[in-house]
Formats: structure tokens, C-alpha cells, sequence
């Protein structure tokens, strides 16, 4: 198999909220609009970034995460995306060297050039020292130029510009846009399908780019083939209703791949607008914002209904996170109001302001061992006593616990499924 060559780049930043996602997403509808076609990648577990991105690009953005798919699967995805690119993007996670693997590492494996965006916001001659460190941190990394975010004046981007060592480029001076940030909530960025014009603001921050100067397009790099094992088609025949609207959104797109290429057939269908459980083999609830549309889950009688009649028929439910808080008996919002939910998991759940718990985790099954990550604001107290409790990939780390009731599968982990096919598969199978 022949090794493409494609311009790339990976978006990082010192530390989180420096407005990597906004870079990329005008770099991905700049280019996009110039008649290229661009490939963009998520790194890490992140699914709302993503969201945004694939607006921005209009492709199918997938995430890179060496942790929870490997290097041969992250190698693959790039691979794949070179052979019918222009531009390649991968936005990057937290702070450039932040967590195990890093956006770093990433980048010094595939060889991708950086592109550093820095808030200078209250900053002058700082933002050369914090230039110079990114760029000199690691020596297998190389650097692509560097990007001035939330200016407040041209002056101030000349005075940003002087602050730079030799070597170093600034690329542009972004203006500060508090009218189009991007809104958040408790689990980071708000929905690209929920943001108010979202297109007509991704057309502005490529337009600013672009008068910036930030258009400038990186040089080619190669992106060898991976050799993946081969999926068996262990569910072929089986039909697998998979829930998807604002309420249950945190799926995978490599999930739903594993899955067809399992030989599944998917049929998507809303508990949000009304509808009852298409006629399926399986279930998959993924996770999302339940908590945010507690009187419409609640009044949906008919798939609470449709789901009990599924269980009590011995079929498989899989549900993660949000998944999982709508099956229980009740959910509580941030405002205190509480909604009634599936009822087919004793216990409640409660939302909260904090953080209740974040990382990647691994679970083995009877099946086989999983791969995902955890990211909750919730509370959940129920009777069920755990199967197993997942094993964190951090120190100190705290394991989550996975329940199963007949062949109902429920816990906080959003699982990767490219990670282990087979296992997956075992999940769903009848």
C-alpha cells in the first residue's frame, strides 16, 4: 500500500480554554472554502469538540487517542484521511505536554508540525518566554509557528510579535471576540447543534484569519499504512437501535463504524421527538445531556414501554452515562427539579456543579477487556450491586462501577470499542 503525503498540522496550546477549538475550526472553514478538502481530528476522548469541527470542515471528524486505540488505529485514521485530503488538522488536548499520552507525543509519532495558539489576553513580552518554552520543551517536536489569540489591539500584536526569539513566526493576531465565543456548560463546549448560527460564525473567525495572515498552509507529511486486525462479522443479522438527538449525543463515530463493520445494521432513533424503540435485536444508549431535557424524556411513555418489554424479553441494552441516568428511576437537574425516568435500574441519580469524576479507564468483561473514559457531573445511588468496577489509567484514579441486570450493561464509561471489536461484540451479541 502506497504512503500518501498530505500538509498537516496539530493545534495545541499551553494549557485548556487558549481557544484551540476556534483555530481549528477557522483554519478547517478557511480551507475548506478555498475548495480544499480537509480531514480534522479530535485528540483525545473528547466529543463536543468534535461536534464543532465537523461543522467547520464538513467531514466526519474521529478522535486520536493513543491510550484508548493504539498506535496502529490512530496511524490508520491518518492514513486513511491522507489519501483523499488536502489539509489535514488534529486539535490537540489540554496543554501541549498535558497527560499520558500527550498532544506532544502524538505529534512527535506522526510527525505533525505544531501550530501553538496562545490567549495573550493582559500578556506582553511573557508570550515569547511561553513561545519559546513550548517550542523548545521537547527537541522531536517540530514547530509550525505560533498564533496570538484574544488580542486586544493591533498594537498589542505588534508588541506580542517583537516578544517572539528568532526562529519563531507569529502567524496572527486574533482580536478578542467575546460576542461569538463559543457558549459553554457543565460539561464543556454547548452542542454545534445548539449554537445560534454557528455556520455564519465559523465563516467570520475563518474571515479574520485569513486578514491575519493565519492561512499560511503547512508542508506535506507522510502518512504510512497500519496494519488493523480484521473485524468478524460476529452480529451479522442482528439490528441495533441506537439512540441519537441532543439528549443522548456522546457516541463514537469509530463506535458506529466497529459496529457495521461487526455486520450490524443501526437504526437510529429520538427519544427527544417522540419515539417509541424501532424493531431491533439490541439496544445502545449513549451518553449525552439528559439532565437538560428531563420533562420531554419523562413524558415519553411509549419507549419507556418499548425499553421494559425489550428487558423483560432477555434482549441487550447497553447504556453508558447519560444512557444509563435515563434508565434509572429518576433523574434530579442542576435546578432541583426531579423527572421520572425508565425505571429499569433501581436508584437515582442527582446532578451536581462539580466534577464528579474524569479519566480514561479500562474494564474487563467476560467478554474482554474495553478501553474508554469517564466524564461526569452526577451522583448516582442504587441498590445493584457492581459486576466489576473499571481501572483507571491515572494514579489515584477513581474506578467507576459497571452493573448489569439480565442482559441490561450499565455504567459511567463511554467505551471505545475500536480498542477490542471482539469484545465489543460480546456485548451486544444475542
Amino acid at each position: 500500500m502506497s504512503t500518501p503525503r498530505c500538509p498537516a498540522l496539530l493545534v495545541a496550546a499551553p494549557a485548556s480554554n487558549q481557544g484551540k477549538t476556534t483555530v481549528t475550526a477557522a483554519l478547517a472553514r478557511l480551507h475548506r472554502k478555498r475548495g480544499r478538502r480537509v480531514r480534522v481530528f479530535k485528540a483525545g476522548p473528547d466529543f463536543l469538540d468534535a461536534m464543532i469541527l465537523e461543522e467547520a470542515s464538513g467531514q466526519p471528524v474521529y478522535q486520536l487517542d493513543l491510550w484508548m486505540g493504539g498506535e496502529d488505529h490512530c496511524r490508520a485514521l491518518l492514513h486513511a484521511a491522507a489519501r483523499e485530503a488536502d489539509l489535514i488538522l488534529v486539535e490537540g488536548v489540554m496543554g501541549l505536554f498535558d497527560g499520558q499520552p500527550s498532544s506532544a507525543d502524538l505529534a512527535a509519532l506522526f510527525g505533525l508540525p505544531v501550530l501553538a495558539v496562545i490567549d495573550a489576553t493582559a500578556m506582553a513580552q511573557t508570550f515569547g518566554a511561553i513561545a519559546y518554552g513550548l517550542a523548545r520543551y521537547r527537541k522531536d517536536i517540530q514547530h509550525f509557528g505560533v498564533i496570538a489569540n484574544r488580542v486586544a489591539s493591533a498594537r498589542h500584536g505588534e508588541m506580542l510579535a517583537e516578544s517572539l526569539p528568532p526562529g519563531q513566526r507569529l502567524l496572527a493576531a486574533l482580536p478578542r471576540r467575546e460576542a461569538g465565543a463559543l457558549p459553554r456548560r457543565h460539561l464543556g463546549l454547548v452542542q454545534a447543534q445548539e449554537i445560534e448560527q454557528l455556520s455564519i460564525r465559523l465563516d467570520h473567525w475563518a474571515e479574520q484569519l485569513a486578514a491575519a495572515g493565519g492561512d499560511a498552509l503547512p508542508g506535506p507529511v507522510a502518512f504510512p499504512p497500519a496494519s488493523e486486525p480484521g473485524v468478524p462479522p460476529s452480529l451479522q443479522g442482528m439490528t441495533l437501535a441506537v439512540a441519537r438527538d441532543r439528549a443522548f449525543s456522546f457516541i463514537y463515530r469509530a463506535n458506529l463504524d466497529v459496529l457495521t463493520a461487526l455486520g450490524a445494521e443501526l437504526r437510529y432513533f429520538s427519544p427527544l421527538a417522540g419515539e417509541g424503540l424501532p424493531d431491533c435485536d439490541a439496544v445502545y444508549l449513549p451518553g449525552g445531556y439528559p439532565e437538560l431535557h428531563l420533562p420531554t424524556l419523562a413524558d415519553n411513555i411509549p419507549l419507556k414501554q418499548d425499553l421494559a418489554q425489550h428487558c423483560t424479553a432477555g434482549k441487550v441494552l447497553l447504556a453508558e452515562c447519560g444512557g444509563m441516568l435515563y434508565l434509572l428511576e429518576s433523574l434530579t437537574g442542576l435546578d432541583g427539579q426531579r423527572a421520572p425516568m425508565a425505571a429499569l435500574l433501581p436508584g437515582h441519580a442527582v446532578m451536581q456543579d462539580k466534577l464528579a469524576n474524569l479519566g480514561l479507564h479500562r474494564v474487563t468483561l467476560p467478554g474482554g477487556t474495553l478501553k474508554g473514559h469517564t466524564f461526569h457531573h452526577s451522583h448516582m445511588e442504587t441498590p445493584l450491586t457492581p459486576i466489576v468496577f473499571t481501572e483507571p489509567a491515572r494514579n489515584r484514579g477513581r474506578p467507576e462501577p459497571v452493573y448489569r441486570l439480565g442482559r441490561l450493561h450499565a455504567s459511567y464509561l463511554h467505551h471505545y470499542f475500536p480498542a477490542n471489536p471482539e469484545a465489543a461484540s460480546r456485548l451486544f451479541a444475542a
